[in-house]
């Protein structure tokens, strides 16, 4: 088989490793039925992939998988896969990256406002979520320049990420992941979320918290790095934007009606 292929369930399956990833993936449909064999040839062929929407794909015969944060494309008669990108010949568009788009924002859209932290002008023109991790370089970049996002009327939400996962090899939580808690439980977010991009560690504290909700809900999206930007319409724009091309992108997708 071809590298494309296993490199496409080595994949997967590394999404997989050592994460629980949460929420309810699709319900197994009716035996014999087109989606049925499309589950089961997924799940032959990368068995530990967990599937989150089984729906017909715009090519005709086909199915569109969305499963472990990649999107493939699979035969109703489960004879044939195709991991690629899909085009609209006619206006030269992406329908795979349309199909991403929707999927994302309704995910995320699923996430409410009190679960982020949220650094917004008085009347915001435009939102872009953006999955952060306290400790990578261009996320501290991105959030020095919060103030000049916001003068151009972008609010920035952040959802939290952390890159080195949730638990570590020894399935003890990470230290990034217990940093992002503590500024989750902080009594003032935004200011310890500030401070933390600074490299000041924050007091540690424990709570309820949407930390590892949110990294799983990345994980199924397809973030794979931070910072990741996705526009209103779930389309992701990037990773460190200037507040020039932030607002360039988010003014093309508004204008698209995201």
């Amino acid at each position: 088989m071809s590298k494309k292929y296993w490199l496409l369930c080595a994949s997967m399956l590394a999404i997989q490793a050592g994460t629980a990833m949460a929420g309810a993936s699709v319900s197994a449909p009716p035996a014999n039925t087109p989606e049925a064999v499309v589950r089961q040839t997924l799940q032959r062929l990368v068995p530990k992939a967990k599937i989150e929407q089984i729906t017909p794909a715009p090519l005709p015969g086909f199915y569109q998988v969305i499963a472990s944060g990649h999107l493939v494309y699979i035969s109703g008669d489960g004879k044939f896969v195709m991991n690629g990108e899909l085009i609209d010949a006619t206006n030269g568009t992406s329908l795979t990256d349309s199909a991403w788009a929707a999927y994302r924002k309704s995910e995320l859209a699923k996430v409410p406002v009190s679960d982020r932290i949220v650094f917004a002008p008085e009347h915001p023109k435009y939102t872009v979520t953006v999955f952060t991790d306290v400790t990578c370089p261009y996320c501290r970049v991105l959030h020095e320049q919060i103030k000049a996002l916001n003068k151009e009327g972008i609010a920035v939400q952040y959802l939290a990420w952390p890159r080195a996962g949730v638990t570590g090899d020894d399935g003890q939580p990470t230290a990034t992941y217990k940093e992002m808690v503590s500024i989750w439980c902080a009594a003032d977010r935004n200011d310890a979320f500030t401070e933390a991009k600074k490299g000041r560690e924050p007091k540690a504290a424990d709570c309820k918290n949407p930390v590892k909700d949110q990294f799983d809900l990345g994980l199924r999206i397809g973030v794979t790095g931070t910072p990741s930007v996705y526009a209103e319409d779930g389309t992701l724009i990037g990773g460190y934007l200037s507040p020039a091309d932030m607002l360039q992108a988010v003014r093309e997708h508004a204008a698209k009606g995201g």
